[in-house]
């Protein structure tokens, strides 16, 4: 019976080496090679920090540690397998060159701090490097800091900062940049958008000062369910730098395996095309030898953030970073900015510079040297009827009113054909011309805001108008209805408030269908972002802010006109991708006309991916924006909105004139300049389409029937 019992004991006893093995074996393969999903081995968790809906933890191996991110011990970002801390020591074919890499030696806990410590040999001498790691809520902030120690210059030299996603593939937000890849830009031409599709071997890199909000997010499938995690970064100038306004870069790459996000010291890369940016609405320009030259006991430190999250649904990954964007930076105080009345009143008197009247017209004109009225888009003659309906009171627009009426009725006499109605009328010539969905949609909304506005007023005749609109709405209703309709982009969705209001006016039904349809048309299209909103612009075929914001329009009319919590769902995402588009930093600008007026960038918007360039079109959105904050109970929304409006009020001159360019990053439109580091801080002031003063009046006359101030 003894020997029985011995011989089961060492039985058992070998079954335990063989699954002590077996698990070692397992982690080794996890850790090292980088291909697993889970959690790191509990049995070798040190130190862990609880944030969010996961934890930081940093794992004893080899007499070293190893550090990733979880949620219910499943990995959603880690170190990569080569070390935590990787240093590029030369430059070859516009890319860095001779990487060497590093792992933590030594684990303190500090307070609430943990600090991890080591060092990367090169063939030059010594990195020491600390990272410090605090949790802050639902993320983790992060000091990492580089000491070199070596004798002589580290030259050519790239810092990195690298996490990886367990996923090959994962989708990629880059705010105001990279929407899932831009795959309706991609159509248009290599060289009009970054292009991302997760292939090994791809990279996106960027500048930091490209971006509206300073992350990067991955979203990724993992087991029939939806993970996210984003890098964000405190922006800054690269210390040592070979170039004098050289700052970090961000950006992703595609492996096999897995999907790596990264910063870089400096180099950029887009659509294969190492050492080169995005500089020009049709064409990458170089931008090389962005490395640094460190002096003996230099020292260099960055603060970034990591976030790991569940994704309640595809297309939903990047609304989570977003949302802690907004915390992060607090783009809210309106210090310093312009204020309300100042910019209302500049922009009325800019207004009554563009009038126009002769014995047969009387309308305000999209240039100043020509008379020519066009609806939407960048002409808005529609809009100051409007808006001159509401303020002129305030305005003291003595003859607002009649101003209002007169252009209006001159633009209900367009002439309708299969397209629609026209856009464009030329007095001179007395030609109607131009047809487009965009400025159909938009405005046929400034009627419907001018009827219900002008019913109100006794002196005020809106039976032209009403005639007009319902005209406008018969006609797209029943393109809408059609059983083959499917516009090309999100276009259309600007038609679908104005059939909204049209329904609450005329109470035809076909309206009511019309909107509806096209609104679950254009949620199908776009909540999974396999098709992120696009095409809302009319001199690009990209991701854009307008294709977003005529979603976000849409789905909000919709649900203001049923009341269903879908629709204000979908509002909801289409108002993130939206805002995504919105600078929530005060990017710091070289020396030029920018930096001359002290610009605060908090609060304009960058056009689209591929015109990267900022203007104040985010004003016609602000009411809709604090509306949301009303909906929804969110004061950072009301707030972000009061400073949308204000801050781009800034760069208003004497004649409450202002240009529609503003130069944040290296880019450049309609400026004679090719040499990429002379770009950014520039500004093309002469470009001042109606648009822009339009839509400040327009927002003005919403804020005042909403009762709310903006001082």
């Amino acid at each position: 019976m003894l020997i029985r019992r011995v011989a089961f004991a060492q039985r058992a006893e070998k079954a335990w080496d063989i699954i002590r093995f077996y698990g070692l074996f397992c982690f080794v393969v996890t850790i090292f090679m980088g291909q697993g999903v889970g959690a790191l081995a509990q049995s070798t968790v040190q130190e862990i920090l609880e944030v969010g809906d996961g934890r930081l933890e940093v794992a004893k191996q080899d007499g070293g540690y190893r550090v990733g991110l979880s949620i219910d011990n499943v990995n959603y970002l880690r170190q990569p397998a080569e070390g935590l801390w990787s240093i590029a020591m030369d430059w070859k074919d516009d890319w860095p060159a001779a990487w060497r890499h590093g792992q933590v030696e030594t684990c303190q806990r500090i307070g609430s701090w943990l600090v991890l410590a080591g060092k990367v040999e090169t063939d030059q001498g010594q990195w020491n490097i600390r990272d410090s790691y605090i949790a802050e809520g639902r993320r983790v902030r992060v000091v990492r800091r580089w000491q070199w120690t070596g004798s002589q210059p580290a030259g050519k030299t790239t810092l990195s900062i690298r996490w990886q996603v367990p996923q090959s593939g994962a989708e990629v937000v880059l705010p105001g940049f990279c929407y899932y890849g831009n795959p309706s830009g991609a159509r248009s031409g290599s060289e009009r958008v970054a292009i991302y599709t997760g292939k090994p071997g791809e990279e996106l890199f960027c500048e930091e000062h490209r971006l509206a909000m300073p992350f990067a997010a991955l979203e990724w499938e993992n087991d029939n369910r939806y993970c996210g995690a984003a890098l964000h970064m405190l922006p800054s100038l690269a210390p040592y730098a070979n170039k004098s306004d050289q700052w970090w870069s961000a950006g992703v790459e595609g492996h096999d395996t897995f999907s790596e996000v990264a910063m870089l010291s400096g180099p950029c890369s887009i659509n294969g095309r190492r050492g080169h940016v995005k500089a020009n609405q049709r064409k990458f320009f170089p931008y090389s030898d962005t490395y640094l030259t460190v002096p003996p006991g230099g020292i260099i430190e960055k603060t970034f953030y990591l976030q790991v999250y569940p994704v309640d649904q595809k297309g939903s990954g990047f609304r989570v970073p977003l949302l802690e964007a907004l915390k992060i930076y607090q783009p809210f105080s309106t210090e310093g900015l312009p204020t309300y009345n100042e910019i209302l009143r500049a922009k009325y008197q800019f207004a009554l510079s563009r009038w126009h009247e002769n014995g047969q017209s009387a309308g305000f004109r999209m240039y100043p040297n020509r008379n020519d009225y066009v609806m939407g888009w960048c002409g808005q003659a529609a809009a100051p009827g409007y808006a001159l309906l509401v303020l002129g009171e305030r305005l003291d627009a003595i003859d607002g009113i009649s101003k209002a009426q007169r252009s209006l009725d001159l633009l209900t006499a367009s002439p309708f054909n299969q397209h629609g109605f026209h856009n464009r009328y030329a007095p001179d010539q007395d030609r109607w011309t131009e047809q487009d969905p965009v400025s159909q949609g938009q405005a046929m909304e400034n009627f419907a805001r001018a009827i219900l506005a002008g019913r109100k007023l006794s002196s005020v005749d809106t039976s032209k108008w009403e005639a007009f609109l319902r005209k406008a709405c018969d006609f797209h209703a029943a393109r809408i209805l059609e059983e083959g309709w499917r516009p090309k982009s999100t276009n259309e969705g600007f038609l679908v408030s104005p059939l909204c209001k049209g329904y609450q006016w005329f109470g035809k039904e076909i309206y009511r269908q019309a909107a509806l349809k096209a609104a679950g048309h254009y949620a199908q299209r776009h909540l999974d972002m396999t098709e992120p909103y696009w095409g809302g612009t009319l001199d690009a075929s990209c991701e854009d802010k307008e294709g977003a914001w005529a979603g976000f329009q849409a789905f909000l009319a919709v649900y203001e006109m049923t009341g269903e919590s879908k629709y204000l769902k979908w509002a909801e995402h289409a108002l993130d991708v939206t805002l995504s588009y919105t600078v929530i930093w005060d990017i710091d600008l070289p020396a030029g006309r920018l930096r001359d007026h002290d610009l605060r960038t908090r609060g304009w918007t960058v056009v689209s991916a591929q015109n990267q360039h900022l203007d104040v079109f985010g004003v016609v959105y602000t009411p809709q924006v604090y509306r949301m904050g009303e909906l929804t109970g969110r004061d950072d929304l009301k707030k972000l909105a009061i400073v949308m409006y204000r801050s781009c009020g800034q760069m208003l001159d004497a004649y409450g004139s202002q240009g529609e360019q503003l130069n944040h990053t290296n880019f450049v439109q309609g400026l004679p300049v090719n040499d990429v580091t002379r770009m950014r801080g520039t500004y093309h002031e002469s470009w001042t389409v109606f648009w822009m003063t339009a839509h400040f009046l327009n927002a003005a006359a919403q804020f005042e029937e909403m009762g709310v101030s903006l001082e």
